[in-house]
């Protein structure tokens, strides 16, 4: 680790340098869940606890913290790749009994 004042982590990195790491982290992170359409949000919920609307919805937070302008359905469409109506069109499922009793036992207060 470097003695440098501008570091704010134990990798030695700038804030700058960790921000770019993590964008490019996180734009990762979206294109693989928009080439795992078979796994379904209420699957990421029960087993990780986030899904994709999540995502957005943490994007929508993070816009109006910085004063940029973006809605919901903006915030979605940057997750899923496209609108969200056309995402559960094409591939979200009714979710089984056995998927909706794990959901209500680790259901979010979000």
């Amino acid at each position: 680790m470097t003695d440098d004042p501008r570091t704010s982590d134990s990798l030695g990195l700038t804030p700058e340098a960790r921000e770019r790491l993590e964008a490019a982290a996180f734009r990762r992170l979206v294109a693989h869940l928009r080439e795992r359409t078979d796994v379904q949000n209420i699957d990421l919920m029960n087993l990780a606890g986030f899904c994709r609307n999540c995502l957005s919805n943490w994007i929508l937070d993070a816009a109006q913290d910085q004063g940029v302008p973006l809605t919901k359905d903006q915030s979605r469409e940057a997750v899923y790749g496209m609108s969200y109506d056309a995402w559960k069109a094409l591939h979200q499922r009714e979710a089984s009994p056995a998927q909706q009793a794990a959901f209500e036992k680790v259901k979010p207060a979000h």
